[in-house]
């Protein structure tokens, strides 16, 4: 038996970003000493960024909480698990009880992707408590490409991805995967999957109001006015029409609804947009004619396309642009990826479409977007006792918290932090005190990532290779600790009336659901036999292990249970300790559509409906200076900050303005400036660059750790300002309900003057 002393080396996928690379990590007295890149991961091949490669000191970070925090007389003090639960069940079920379900909101933050546990466990948890006051960082990130895929194709979820490994022509708008290893686009290496595309003979074309790390890389780079994105995207629409450019080769027979989107389009013609987005109109039809005529091309819009307020018109454009130039569902262009875990292919055909607006919000009435309220109305759906327009409902009264800091991810940050303190219970579940757990009445804190097992169930979906991978926990869990499968399995018991059942009894009833209706399914592989026998087979040393043996093999490349012998289960991935590849993705149209109509609807009804918005937008022009975000490789929203490896360096919170801008407002370079906006004003200190445009100023997102009672040592120390301070949280984009980050309206000044 090898002593706690002995060095050894374990796999592990990477959860920090994206990109899920690979990596060995190495091993010593039970720490996680050094990481590097996996070179037999099927996938990643590796391939390791800084993020991957602090992995060990973010494993290890001091100000990780240990032990749960329990709030008494007012303070929060450490507490045994065992109490933290009981004031959960007390806390939720009293609030419950007395006020209703949907007195109890629940968020959920980015990282829940990244873990087996945020994949397995929110959804029951959801559905346990039955509430409508829904929340997610989705909704200041990429809702508009969910609700956009569901109107395009009737499944939220269903969203094509690049083919970066054999496209001849990539167009990206709104994106800077150099920076942030891609999103909504699972890559390793996506700066070497550019410049092998570059290498090949391919373009790249960037469209971006900043000269970006990738926009340097490209062949092409367009400065567009922030904001504008499905004007320039609308009027490369018109130019395939005009120019008789529309090619949907085998996409014909799934399409509907061409003659109308054609006719939608008709007002927005390079001359006309031309001025709005500051691009010459000569560019767009280049653009437009280029997309054509390329061998096979893809569209690739991100964050910066997203947060803007026609952020769903533009997510629906970029796939429109892939439909009219045949390049959607082929090698080469976007393809729908098919993960080893998805549900079981159901056969094609009409089903039952995409809703939106299934509810609204108590105080501003916004409309549900996939089942989620804006994270922008969470501030005022808790502080709002009445609904100003005499609704019937309770204010929210407390908070779930799951891996979500939206005290700094959400606008108005300082109305969220009062709204909070105000909750008459929350609990978060936050390996730190961060900005929003520091409210908290009860923090459950997981384990660092070595500790827990790794499986990435939703950026699979969006892989642009088809490969499973996964690892049992690198480390054991120290003593103490309880894994963040347990947490959340006792959360869901708690806060849905079983407090003190058995956690496993979470993943037996998800099993017993799944198997209960897949028997009933004539397309599944298990119709008509026995679920309890089905149960009994499943592998795994524990439940969250079982419920994934489970999706395997009921997945696309399962084993049915017996039905396919040379199908995947469980224990055919462990012995594969680098991952399976399953190959390149492939065309898999009709299968994925989920419309009414079971084909692709290019113009549906709420698109139509929003179109005259985008009208209005030809005629309108910034008055003065906007404001966009940006990314940087060693940060992830705010989550990474309190690691000295990943900040410091060009990682710094300061405003991007451009020389000439500078100048004509006094502002000297590293000297603080004033920045204000309808929700408040930050000051930060200048970085006089050229890499912005005229008129643009750019801060970062995630920052602003300046707040009193968290324990984050590292960040607390150069906090930044939180830019997110400066919205109001009255932008949203209508369609999806996502928050308006980017074409701000700001004013600034040297600081010491006045605005």
């Amino acid at each position: 038996m090898s002593s706690p002393t002995d060095s050894r080396t374990a796999l592990r996928v990477c959860p920090l970003c994206e990109a899920t690379c690979g990596l060995t990590l190495t091993i010593e007295s039970g720490r996680v000493t050094r990481a590097r890149g996996d070179r037999d991961d099927v996938f990643s091949q590796g391939f390791i960024c800084p993020k991957g490669a602090s992995f060990g000191a973010l494993d290890s970070d001091p100000d990780r909480l240990r032990t749960p925090l329990v709030r008494r007389d007012g303070e929060l003090r450490e507490a045994s698990w065992a109490e933290a639960f009981d004031a959960v069940a007390a806390g939720i079920r009293g609030t419950v009880e007395r006020y209703g379900a949907n007195s109890v909101g629940v968020v959920l933050g980015n990282p829940n992707v990244h873990t087996v546990a945020g994949a397995l466990y929110p959804t029951v948890l959801l559905g346990g408590l039955g509430t409508r006051s829904i929340f997610s960082a989705s909704t200041v990130d990429q809702m508009p490409k969910h609700v956009s895929s569901g109107l395009l194709y009737g499944d939220a979820n269903a969203i094509p991805v690049p083919d970066l490994d054999r496209t001849d022509h990539l167009l990206l708008i709104g994106a800077n995967p150099l920076e942030s290893n891609g999103s909504l686009c699972t890559a390793p290496d996506f700066p070497g999957k550019l410049k092998a595309l570059k290498a090949r003979g391919g373009t790249l074309t960037v469209i971006d109001p900043r000269r970006t790390r990738t926009a340097k890389l490209a062949d092409r780079h367009i400065a567009i006015r922030p904001g504008t994105d499905a004007l320039l995207l609308a009027a490369m629409a018109y130019v395939l029409f005009d120019e008789h450019l529309v090619d949907l080769g085998e996409l014909a027979p799934h399409v509907v609804g061409v003659d109308e989107l054609a006719a939608s389009v008709r007002d927005f013609t390079p001359e006309a947009v031309s001025e709005a987005c500051d691009v010459d109109a000569d560019t767009i039809r280049t653009l437009a004619r280029e997309l054509a005529a390329a061998p096979t091309a893809a569209v690739y819009g991100r964050i910066g396309s997203c947060t803007v307020p026609h952020g769903t018109l533009a997510s629906w454009l970029v796939d429109i642009l892939d439909i009219l130039t045949g390049n959607l569902d082929r090698p080469g262009g976007a393809l729908f990826p098919q993960a080893a875990t998805d549900r079981t292919p159901r056969p094609a055909g009409p089903s039952h479409g995409f809703s939106l607006g299934r509810w609204r919000s108590r105080v501003g009435q916004h409309p549900e977007a996939k089942g989620e309220l804006p994270l922008s109305a969470l501030a005022e759906e808790i502080d709002t006792a009445t609904d100003p327009q005499g609704a019937e409902g309770e204010p929210i009264r407390a908070l779930i918290a799951v891996a979500a800091n939206p005290v700094l991810s959400a606008p108005d940050g300082n109305r969220l932090d009062k709204a909070l303190d105000s909750l008459d219970f929350m609990v978060s579940v936050d390996p730190y005190l961060n900005e929003t757990s520091r409210h908290a009445d009860v923090v459950l804190p997981p384990p660092p990532p070595s500790q827990s097992p790794h499986h990435d169930f939703a950026l699979n979906t969006l892989a642009v290779r088809n490969q499973v991978r996964y690892n049992r926990p690198a480390v054991p869990l120290e003593p103490g600790r309880m894994a963040e499968t347990e947490i959340l399995a006792r959360l869901v018991l708690a806060a849905t009336g079983m407090h003190g059942a058995d956690p496993a009894a979470v993943d037996a009833m998800v099993i017993d659901q799944t198997l209960g209706k897949s028997v009933k399914e004539a397309h599944s592989p298990v119709h008509g036999r026995d679920p309890q026998e089905l149960a009994k087979s499943l592998d795994g040393d524990t439940g969250p292990e079982r419920r994934l043996d489970l999706m395997l093999r009921l997945g696309p490349y399962g084993d049915g249970f017996g039905v396919r012998p040379d199908g995947l289960t469980l224990t055919k991935l462990l012995a594969h300790p680098h991952g399976i590849d399953l190959g390149p993705l492939q065309s898999r149209l009709p299968q994925p559509l989920k419309t009414r109509s079971g084909q692709i609807e290019l113009l549906p009804q709420p698109i139509a409906d929003d179109l005259p918005r985008l009208r209005q937008a030809l005629r309108e022009r910034p008055a003065g200076i906007v404001l966009i975000g940006r990314r940087h490789l060693r940060s992830n929203n705010s989550w990474m900050h309190n690691v000295p490896a990943l900040t410091g360096g060009t990682n710094r919170c300061t405003l991007h303005i451009h020389p000439e801008d500078a100048a004509r407002l006094g502002v000297e370079d590293g000297a603080p400036v004033r920045i204000k906006g309808a929700g408040g004003e930050v000051v930060a200190p200048a970085e006089i660059t050229d890499v912005v445009r005229r008129g643009v100023v750019s801060l970062p997102h995630g920052w602003g750790h300046d707040r009193p009672g968290t324990r984050l040592g590292h960040a607390s120390v150069d906090p930044g300002v939180n830019v997110n301070q400066l919205l109001d949280g009255s932008l949203l984009d209508p369609l999806s309900g996502n928050a308006v980050l980017n074409g701000v309206p700001i004013d600034l000044a040297p600081a010491g003057t006045t605005l």
